[in-house]
């Protein structure tokens, strides 16, 4: 063991940030960041974070009913109640430490509506509200004597052992291993399972996979949020977001013949929750026999587009098109997990010491379909929950860990290109927006022998190995619970 902390956060979201920042002083922690800091899903969040901080128009009730109301009621109820209740304290929380709200003249936080919301309570900093949060956050960590950071860091593997967990990671192509009493995994997403996504290329759900090896419980893993409105590039798998606040400022969804039809599948319209619009615009391509979606935001003043979404703007630009004057290409892709690493609401696995918070846990607070900006409030308030949790366990005692297990070594085989492509292809075809059930099987079958092979070969220990590997551990979860869910 080459150094031992009382806590190892794995992940440099929102959700590991926040969570460190909120272990006290006395509690020496690790932050492994996997790339820089400043790459996750979070610095990706654009609309900004739902939360109730105006009593008087809205109500902690309006907003648990819009949530469950989106999540099909299959939302876990306290998980619900303990987010929107505690949720405002930690948006005041991180406004405190730095992040930089849209204010209106008053001084009070700017509140826009989104898809599914009943209410104007989403909180935001123009249209990058996640990069913002982060950024701020990492300035703060920065500055924590007792917060040390890894960033650049490939974790290869978790081991559990006796009153605690040994992370081993490769840094600069040296292996090391850091032992701690408690493990927080704030991994992100899995957006890179499929072809197209608006994650981050490090998405590649490597804590699910590392909390699936340690035998903890993973729960509604197949439920996947397809977002309506990503840009509809020609090549990149990495697709942009034109974020829900758009359509939540008076944007309109148009087919291929320039009429307007999310009002024919659903009476909220282009308001609707994303998988009820997603599901509309795949419905109207098969009617339609085309793939060409548009949202259109030129009815409104050029400046107050420019003003309010500067980075979509910009973003949208750079691909050819001018959102003022220019119809926004979209098309449905891959952008959220609701299932992942199950946990109560202490933000605990099924492993005794081993949190998992932010979009790689199961809290069941988004039930079937997550409600648009409540992902960035549920990494607040569970990762906060986490660090409570381990504090107050670690203030009782601090407890000596077992024997280190053997170490496998990182030198090996060169891993053969194709697995993860393939596997991309795989789920790209068989579980998208309208999954296909007869390909179940056979798709299955074709993602356990891909892992079969990774998992029985002794392959170097590369971020390309890693990855591949993490990649088919959740994909063969995914289609194993579709598989189970048809019969």
């Amino acid at each position: 063991m080459d150094k031992k902390f009382d806590v190892i956060i794995v992940g440099t979201g929102a959700t590991g940030l926040y969570a460190a920042l909120n272990l006290p002083e006395d509690i020496n922690a690790l932050l492994v960041s996997k790339k820089e800091l400043t790459l996750s899903n979070s610095s990706l969040a654009q609309g900004g974070v739902a939360a109730v901080l105006d009593t008087v128009h809205d109500s902690y009730k309006l907003h648990i009913t819009d949530t469950l109301i989106a999540g099909k009621y299959k939302n876990t109820l306290d998980a619900v109640e303990k987010l929107v209740t505690e949720g405002p304290s930690d948006v005041l929380n991180i406004k405190e430490l730095g992040v930089d709200f849209d204010l209106n003249e008053d001084g009070t936080m700017c509140k826009t509506l989104e898809a599914g919301h009943s209410r104007h309570r989403i909180v935001h900093h123009k249209d990058s509200t996640g990069k913002a949060i982060v950024d701020a956050l990492i300035e703060v960590v920065k500055t924590r004597k007792n917060i040390t950071i890894l960033d650049n860091c490939l974790v290869y593997a978790i081991d559990k052992v006796l009153n605690g967990f040994y992370v081993s990671v490769v840094k600069d192509g040296e292996s090391k291993t850091y032992g701690c009493n408690f493990c927080l995994l704030a991994t992100g997403g899995i957006g890179r399972v499929y072809k197209y996504t608006t994650n981050s290329a490090i998405a590649t759900g490597d804590g699910i996979a590392f909390a699936y090896m340690m035998g903890a419980k993973i729960k509604h893993l197949s439920r996947i949020q397809f977002h309506p409105t990503a840009f509809a590039a020609e090549k990149d798998r990495e697709r942009f977001l034109i974020s829900e606040a758009v359509r939540g400022e008076g944007a309109v969804l148009l087919n291929c013949e320039g009429r307007r039809f999310a009002s024919d599948y659903d009476s909220r319209g282009e308001l609707a929750p994303r998988d009820v619009v997603s599901n509309a615009v795949i419905r109207e391509s098969i009617k339609t026999h085309s793939e060409k979606f548009y949202l259109d935001i030129t009815h409104k003043p050029a400046e107050f587009v420019k003003n309010r979404f500067p980075m979509i703007y910009e973003r949208c630009l750079e691909e050819g098109v001018d959102i003022t004057v220019d119809k926004i290409p979209v098309f449905p892709c891959q952008h959220y997990l609701m299932g992942g690493i199950d946990v109560d609401t202490n933000s605990e696995t099924s492993i005794e010491g081993l949190f998992a918070a932010g979009e790689c846990s199961h809290t069941g607070v988004h039930g079937a379909n997550r409600l648009a900006s409540n992902s960035l409030l549920e990494a607040l308030v569970f990762s906060r929950t986490a660090a409570n949790v381990m504090t107050e366990r670690l203030r009782k005692e601090r407890k000596p860990l077992g024997r280190q297990p053997l170490k496998k070594p990182i030198e090996g085989k060169a891993l053969p290109h194709g697995y993860r492509s393939q596997i991309r292809e795989i789920l790209q075809d068989t579980y998208f927006v309208l999954p296909k059930p007869e390909k179940a099987e056979e798709s299955y079958n074709k993602v356990e022998q891909i892992l079969s092979e990774l998992v029985s070969d002794d392959f170097a220990v590369t971020s390309d190995y890693v990855e591949a590997r993490s990649i088919a551990i959740v994909a063969s979860i995914i289609l194993e619970e579709f598989k189970e869910g048809i019969k």
